[in-house]
């Protein structure tokens, strides 16, 4: 089916460019004034500073704004939103130390009008003051190696990872120390380990003693897999009789020859533990040693197979204004067995667009709701159908949050109340839960709002972090818990009550070992499960699921980053970063990342999963569709594990000829997505003999 053939153009009233109203107003008409103008404080220590947010004429802006620490973790403050006098008097703490900030970003309607401005903060580093070694290793088998690892503090107490931290051995011929810590035993003996940074160091005596192996023994458990499947090696250090040695330590490392090209590498992951997964097909062999002896064993890696064909059944064309969110879902009462969807939109009039898709061939719009806005970033119906949510940022008066609708007429949807109350920077995502609204507000913590009368809607309850310069972009809920995406925070699993025991839930609650902890929780009672923090500081989505196959039960961490700017805002094609780091929570005390999935030059967006299917907005990247069945370890997107992906390119989209997948939602046997600058989607899978899929 051509492109041409299904495209939808829809005529929207009142609608401005987005590139000339952003232009008519000046951006430096506003500044930033400080006392002091600087800070010098200890970790630990705080001060106050007073910030105004001032006119070129010197007058009160009498504006609200932001203020933030630079780097997170590094610098607190309170307030963290001034009030609308433009003045805030500011309580600053500093938590590590450096060269930090105090940053502040006025609110605006529109993004172009924005002033940034910041303060420096300087923070001495402490005195080093201890090693803690991480290992209590004290004896080692003659011939093996093992890695040293200790951490470094200071008087306040912080590890200090940037120190130049060294270890040496009171005798090098008995065990001596490499370039990376490994400490190499050569002789039987004894030796003092000791690590040392500045005048601060810390020791250990360790013994070598004579190696009792003899002979290693390497089993698997397959011999021949996919690219993507794990293969779990036993390895066993013999000594004379077949006696195994648990405490020898055993490496293991691997050899290949891929199926292809002349010369290219055979690749794949081997961890310590004894898991292999190949990203390449062919001839693998695994090699386990210890003390001088070696086991192999080779297995044989074909190609994973998944691919798989993309149909479009249908297309939405939105060409005058940016698309942000989608929600589909089906009709009631005299709607019964229609089907209609909601998107939102970006930087643009506060429009909100509802579709009929009974027939995905030919979406058409119904109705457009306008309010007080220029984003209406996300959209959200109730499980009902009932009750929508539309999220506000941008307004004109600054009374930014969210807005009810009801929708059990999609036809005529008419506005039941709006609730805005300590949201004035805005309400950017939302979850509608059990008559409530979990509202993402003032990118700091989410608000709880009941709804259960949606004409007059009352907070009940808030969950917001305690750690220095927290945010917050995101939430999800699935069965009474609250999956919040707190970027430097990461992913937080949170109690908040209503666990639905129906059929459709049942698999999740037997195996999910979160609901193990869940049962204190409750709106107004939001109480902490288990979490695990973002080492690149970018978490922005997460979405939870039970794998099909395994059992194990994971949170799917999305990262977004633009480090080449937000080109909507100029009208250009951005080039955003960022992957789904799949987060292991079968044991919630120690959640594992254990795989990646990022597409090379592509940015990640939302994402949705069903069964053992991955559905991911890649932003330029397109519409990707990801095999995520089976164990997962290393990186999805080299294992062949794409089933496949579709570029929404339209010569006649808000920004001609560039994709730029916002979020998914499957419904009906077929895969919804909206498009930034084109629109609505509606795709199929179908086999690669082109017979349509129907599940």
């Amino acid at each position: 089916m051509r492109l041409s053939q299904v495209f939808i153009v829809v005529t929207f009233s009142a609608t401005i460019l987005f590139s000339q109203e952003e232009s008519e107003e000046p951006s430096d008409s506003l500044y930033f004034q400080f006392a002091p103008d600087s800070l010098y404080l200890e970790v630990g220590d705080s001060a106050v500073v007073t910030i105004r947010l001032l006119k070129n004429e010197g007058e009160s802006a009498n504006s609200p704004f932001y203020i933030h620490g630079g780097e997170r973790g590094t610098v607190s403050v309170y307030p963290r939103i001034s009030d609308s006098t433009g003045v805030a008097n500011v309580l600053v703490k500093v938590y590590r130390p450096g060269d930090l900030s105090l940053n502040v970003r006025s609110i605006s309607t529109k993004r172009l009008d924005r002033v940034s401005d910041k303060m420096p903060v300087t923070v001495p580093y402490p005195p080093l003051a201890r090693i803690e070694f991480d290992q209590s290793t004290t004896q080692l088998y003659e011939g093996t190696s093992v890695q040293f690892i200790a951490k470094v503090f200071d008087e306040a107490g912080l590890t200090r990872n940037e120190t130049d931290l060294t270890f040496v051995t009171t005798n090098s011929s008995i065990a001596e120390f490499d370039d990376f810590g490994n400490l190499n035993a050569k002789s039987t003996g004894r030796v003092r380990v000791t690590a040392q940074v500045d005048n601060v160091t810390s020791s250990i005596n360790v013994r070598v003693v004579k190696n009792p192996v003899r002979g290693m023994e390497l089993s698997s458990s397959s011999g021949e897999v996919r690219t993507g499947d794990v293969v779990h090696f036993n390895a066993k250090a013999l000594a004379r009789g077949s006696r195994e040695v648990e405490d020898a330590p055993i490496y293991y490392s691997y050899t290949g020859i891929a199926d292809y090209g002349i010369g290219l590498p055979a690749a794949g992951q081997m961890s310590q533990d004894g898991r292999f997964v190949a990203e390449t097909s062919g001839l693998y062999t695994i090699y386990a040693s210890s003390g001088g002896y070696s086991a192999q064993k080779t297995i044989k890696v074909v190609p994973r197979e998944v691919t798989r064909k993309v149909e479009l059944v249908g297309y939405g064309l939105v060409p005058d204004v940016f698309t942000s969110d989608l929600w589909i879902w089906p009709g009631i009462g005299k709607h019964e067995g229609k089907d209609f969807a909601v998107t939102g939109t970006w930087g643009a009039d506060g429009n909100t667009y509802f579709w009929d898709v009974t027939d995905p061939k030919n979406m058409i719009t119904i109705d457009t709701v306008k309010v007080d806005a220029r984003t209406v970033n996300d959209v959200k119906i109730s499980e009902d159908g009932t009750v929508g949510v539309i999220t506000r940022e941008g307004a004109s008066n600054r009374k930014n949050g969210f807005v009810i609708l009801d929708v059990s007429d999609p036809y005529n949807v008419d506005i039941l109340s709006t609730f805005n109350d300590d949201m004035t920077g805005g309400v950017h995502n939302t979850f509608v839960y059990d008559n409530h609204v979990y509202a993402v507000n003032n990118g700091r913590k989410y608000d709880i709002i009941n709804i259960e009368d949606p004409s007059n809607p009352h907070r009940v309850g808030v969950y917001e972090l305690k750690t220095p310069g927290h945010s917050i972009h995101d939430v999800w809920i699935v069965d009474g818990i609250a999956y919040s995406s707190n970027w430097a925070d990461g992913v937080h699993a949170v109690d908040v009550g209503g666990i639905a025991y129906n059929e459709r839930n049942m698999p999740m609650i037997q195996a999910n070992p979160l609901l193990a902890r869940a049962g204190k929780g409750s709106p107004s009672n939001p109480t902490p499960i288990s979490y695990k923090n973002d080492p690149t500081g970018r978490n922005h989505a997460a979405f939870p699921f039970l794998s099909e196959s395994t059992g194990e039960f994971y949170i799917i961490a999305g990262d977004e980053s633009f480090p080449f700017g937000l080109g909507a805002t100029k009208k250009e094609p951005s080039n955003p970063r960022g992957g789904f780091h799949f987060v292991n929570f079968t044991d919630p005390d120690n959640p594992e990342e254990v795989a990646i999935y990022q597409v090379p030059e592509a940015g990640s967006h939302n994402l949705w999963v069903k069964g053992d299917t991955l559905m991911a907005a890649f932003y330029q990247g397109g519409f990707r569709i990801l095999d995520i069945s089976g164990e997962l370890m290393g990186d999805l997107y080299k294992q062949g594990r794409e089933i496949a992906f579709f570029l929404s390119s339209n010569k006649e989209g808000h920004l001609p000829n560039a994709p730029m997948v916002w979020g998914t939602q499957p419904y009906k046997g077929l895969i919804y997505f909206a498009d930034m600058n084109s629109g609505l989607y509606a795709i199929r899978l179908v086999s690669i003999d082109a017979k349509k899929e129907t599940d």
